[in-house]
Parts: C-alpha cells; structure tokens; sequence
C-alpha cells in the first residue's frame, strides 16, 4: 500500500511504458511543459505489452504506478496504450484510494478525439498491438466522440518489437509497415491512429504508404494537453523559472535503455537507474 502524502506543485509527474516507445511521449511533455520535472519508468523487463493478457497488462500497471508515486509522483500518465486500453480505470480507482488528488490520464481518449476532430469522411484507421486492438478501446472512445464514425483496425503483432529492437531499418520493415498499412487504404480511411508509442518512430514510413494526405494521430501532443488542463485544475503547475529535471528508471538492462531511447526522446537520457518487478522475464 502506498502511503498518502500532500502532493507539492515541486513535485515530478510520472510517466510509464512497456518499453522506450512511450519516451515519444515524454518528448512531447518535455516541449509542452518544460518547467515541469519528470520520472519515467519503462518496464523493459517486461516489453512487449501488446501480446499480454488484460489481467497481467493489469498487474504490471498497478505495480508500477506503486513504484511512481514512491517517487511521489503528482500525476500519472500511461503512456502505453496497451496500459490504456486494459488498465486506466482499475488505476484510476486505486490512485483515488491511495493517493487522493493524484490524477491518472491515458493515451487512449485523448488520441480518439484528436482523430475524430480530424477526419473529413468520417473513416478512421487504427494501427495497435493485438491487446489494444482486441480490448475494444478505441472503438468505445471514438463512438463516445462521434458515432457516426467508423474505426477500422489492424493489429499489429510484429512492429513494436522490430522498433523496440533498434536501428537501422531494413527492407524487413518496410515491407511489415506496408502489409499493415494496406486493409487501411483499402478502407480509405483519412485518417489513421497511430495506436502505440513505438509508431512514431517509423512516421516516415507509415505516411509513405498511407499517403501523404491521409492524417497521422500520435498521443504525445494530445497528451500533454491533457496534462497541462490536468495540473491547472488541481494548482500544481511548477512555477520554477527554469527548466524542469527528468530522469530515469528501467526494469530491464540499463545500458540498452540508454542506447535505445535516446533515438526516442531525441534529448540526452543522463542516468537511467534499474528497479526489481515481480516477474523479470521478458517474452521474445
């Protein structure tokens, strides 16, 4: 159980992936909310999230927004859609019991609007892992936002883990992006969810085969919106003149955290500490 605590403005804001995708995230909080500091735990341990079951996705989340606001966290974001899309609810009502004041803000929601603002014909594509997709999610979001329009989903089992793996890329992944994309254009979708954090990062690609006038939605930007609202209501903006710290924490091999993400956070990591979780196996 987590102690409660009066939460300061001073105080960081914590943020969690199952990898170094939601760095993609954390970039957009660091631009948004630069006197802001930050805490970002990636369960690199643990990734990939996307091919896990609801109920594990679950327990690994509760886990370690535990861990974060141990680091007395003021806010949470899940930047995992993954997370998201199984978790935000059951993490909201155990932050409301254990730390009162502490808000929980997804990726999921946030993206759904910006798409549903977004789209002419009122034909949105969804690009995800096979747990995102199959939790139904984003349909409920983007019905919420407009039932008029339709979702049209792929999931996509292979390309977090080929991102999650490194650089260069290859013909490999062009040809993953392109057999995704294609149901999408099939569709003639205009738009088109990018529906993990991972996906940023192969942008180029993915607007290469959607083409170039259909929108790409990323939840970094739409998240740090939410955020900043976020903060406004409960008067926790850090009012410090310069600009905020941000630091890291990883639950699998230090270095290849540091190596990997800097290409996602397009900053410099600077110290990345490992922390234990309860299963420390990684599924290949």
């Amino acid at each position: 159980m987590v102690e409660n605590s009066q939460h300061l403005s001073s105080d960081p804001i914590g943020v969690f992936d199952s990898g170094v995708g939601g760095l993609t995230v954390l970039h957009e909080l660091l631009v948004a909310l630069p006197h802001e500091d930050f805490v970002y735990l990636g369960d690199t341990a643990r990734f990939p999230y996307g091919t896990r079951s609801p109920d594990e996705l679950l327990a690994f989340s509760l886990e370690i927004t535990d861990l974060l606001l141990a680091e007395k966290a003021k806010l949470i974001v899940v930047a995992c859609n993954s997370a998201t899309a199984a978790a935000l609810e059951h993490l909201e009502a155990h932050v409301a019991t254990v730390a009162p004041g502490v808000d929980v803000i997804g990726v999921v929601m946030p993206e759904s609007q910006l798409a549903v603002e977004a789209t002419h014909n009122g034909r949105i594509g969804l690009l995800a892992t096979p747990a995102t997709v199959a939790s139904d999610a984003y349909t409920r979001a983007v019905k919420a936002c407009d039932p008029h329009v339709k979702l049209f989903s792929v999931p996509c089992p292979d390309l977090a883990p080929i991102i999650q793996g490194g650089f260069p890329f290859d013909q490999r992944v062009v040809d993953t992006v392109r057999s995704y994309c294609e149901p999408l254009r099939a569709a003639e979708v205009d738009t088109v969810i990018l529906g993990c954090t991972h996906y940023p990062l192969v942008r180029p690609m993915l607007q290469r085969s959607l083409g170039r006038d259909t929108k790409l939605i990323t939840s970094g930007a739409a998240a740090a919106a939410r955020v900043e609202r976020a903060l406004t209501v409960r008067g926790l903006e850090n009012h410090q003149t310069d600009e905020g710290d941000y630091r890291f924490l990883c639950t699998g091999d230090v270095e290849s955290f540091r190596s990997l993400g800097t290409n996602f956070l397009q900053m410099p990591l600077g110290n990345v500490a490992h922390v234990e979780v309860v299963e420390s196996g990684a599924r290949p």
